[in-house]
């Protein structure tokens, strides 16, 4: 069975606005190119070849003309609407008939990760057959969902917001679930704020003992841009990093043409088509 990826980039974005209010987050820029690079670059290095992508319903005609099928990339892209913000756990349910019966990988649109090692510990996870969260070592546990794990990786307990966090562990928005997560998504019900909350899906498949954490340390960089802060910091970081390194951070031509999604003659026609650019000059550079 191939994994397929889901993004959801729905919701509102109401913690970013007016920046959100005649646009998604998600097609806003974070540094040099719109917030979904970093998404479908996270799923790309995992291996991940077909993803769908659920908006709003006025947002989705945006995101196809951005980004095409993506044949660009060397890669199968589908679109889904998300008619009403309600809970992460219903992208699963969305995305049902797009994964057809195969495992699958659930990222959230705002979320950017980054590190030296990434792209190994995405394809582990992506192979395996367990059930993998990514979890992100933080100073402030009590202020995100936490989880706590044993000397197998395995997850022993989650909590929201935790007044006394039994770990420093927050699960970020990057979830690889095997072929019952829509199962699992439709039989939860929802939450005194009306919404399908992906821990009550996480919750099940810990009960199940078959949920287990892939952990970033602090040589990784998890950003959930979805807050003014985080926004202006994901920037911030994308920006100091490609100057001091000299790369870009989630360049999805670049993946794809490392990967051999692509041939030198297709970037060759990408980076002309946006030659004066900084970006497309870093593309037509990799084809020295």
């Amino acid at each position: 069975m191939t994994r397929r990826g889901i993004i959801l980039a729905g919701g509102k974005g109401t913690r970013l606005a007016p920046l959100t209010l005649a646009t998604t987050k998600c097609l806003l820029p974070i540094y040099d190119k719109p917030m979904i690079y970093y998404s479908i670059s996270t799923l790309m290095l995992a291996g991940i070849e077909n993803i769908l992508i659920i908006t709003t319903p006025e947002d989705s005609k945006a995101f196809q003309n951005l980004l095409g099928d993506g044949s660009n990339w060397g890669i199968n892209l589908s679109f889904e609407i998300q008619p009403k913000p309600e809970g992460i756990a219903q992208a699963l349910i969305i995305g049902e008939t797009f994964v057809d019966g195969n495992p699958s990988c659930l990222i959230l649109g705002d979320n950017l990760f980054y590190g030296d090692g990434l792209e190994e510990k995405l394809s582990s996870a992506s192979q395996s057959e367990n059930n993998n969260l990514f979890s992100y070592k933080v100073h402030d546990p009590e202020r995100f969902g936490i989880c706590e794990i044993d000397m197998n990786k395995k997850v022993i307990s989650l909590e929201e917001k935790p007044l006394k966090p039994k770990s420093d562990l927050a699960v970020t928005g990057l979830y690889f679930y095997d072929q019952d997560a829509s199962e699992i998504a439709k039989s939860i019900q929802p939450s005194d704020r009306g919404e399908l909350e992906i821990t009550d899906v996480n919750i099940e498949y810990m009960k199940l003992n078959k949920l287990f954490s892939e952990t970033l340390d602090q040589d990784f960089m998890w950003i959930d841009a979805g807050t003014n802060k985080s926004f202006l910091d994901a920037s911030n970081f994308v920006f100091t990093t490609e100057k001091e390194q000299g790369i870009k951070v989630a360049c999805p031509e670049e993946i794809a043409f490392r990967k051999g999604l692509i041939s030198k003659e297709k970037l060759e026609e990408l980076s002309h088509k946006i030659s004066k650019s900084d970006y497309g000059k870093y593309l037509i550079n990799l084809l020295k």
